[in-house]
């Protein structure tokens, strides 16, 4: 999972930070509402945890803005700002949850582990398979929580094969998939799953595309690369 945290704050900045990482997570930083608006449109976040009282651009305005634009990334705001004015005012503008500085770091994580679950079960379209995650509207991919850049086609491969985990497919059923009937090559298919099977074994120990002898491809689980 990938999380942004803006906080100007330096020292709470890197406490949360570390402990998120020491955690599994992969984080970003920004350390004003500028640049946390700058990262928010050039990258996709699982969750986004804001502080309200940031420089150049406020929390309650950085929410406004990407809520504005239809990103529906949860947002734990955690702040110092505890009236009940400022709570509805942060729910009101769209965030999710509310967290109030100083609190303890297993009550964050637990804050961020229901959001998490919630955005999940909200969101079916989000395919998952045994430490795979692909985001259809990002077009991303995270393996173990690390991403893998993918192409158009490498995408839609993974995306056929996430939905028949297990199953073995037939290359013209890919082929099918992929390129909409447009190419009756099924040669190119074993060039394009090499290309996705080498990215994913560079991030993980775990094989996850298997060739099945004169049929296709499955996507399955092993714990080591072969």
């Amino acid at each position: 999972m990938k999380l942004l945290l803006v906080e100007d704050e330096e020292k709470v900045a890197h406490f949360i930070s570390k402990g998120l990482e020491e955690e599994g997570y992969a984080i970003d930083v920004a350390y004003d509402g500028r640049r946390g608006l700058e990262l928010l449109r050039d990258s996709t976040y699982d969750l986004l945890l804001l502080d309200l009282m940031i420089p150049e651009i406020s929390g309650l305005d950085l929410l406004k803005t990407i809520r504005s634009w239809g990103n529906n990334t949860p947002v734990l705001i955690i702040t110092a700002k505890s009236s009940k004015e400022d709570v509805v005012k942060g729910l009101d503008t769209g965030s999710d949850d509310y967290l109030t500085k100083p609190f303890s770091f297993d009550e964050l994580l637990a804050r961020i582990r229901a959001l998490l679950r919630r955005s999940k079960v909200t969101d079916p379209h989000i395919l998952e398979y045994k430490g795979i995650v692909l985001n259809p509207y990002s077009r991303r991919l995270h393996v173990e929580t690390r991403e893998v850049e993918l192409t158009e086609k490498e995408f839609l491969i993974m995306e056929i094969m996430l939905r028949n985990t297990e199953k073995p497919l037939t290359r013209k059923e890919i082929a099918d998939y992929v390129w909409q009937n447009q190419t009756d090559s099924t040669n190119i298919v074993d060039v394009y799953v090499n290309f996705l099977r080498k990215k994913i074994e560079s991030v993980t120990d775990k094989k996850y595309i298997h060739t099945v002898r004169g049929t296709g491809y499955v996507l399955r689980e092993d714990d080591e690369k072969v």
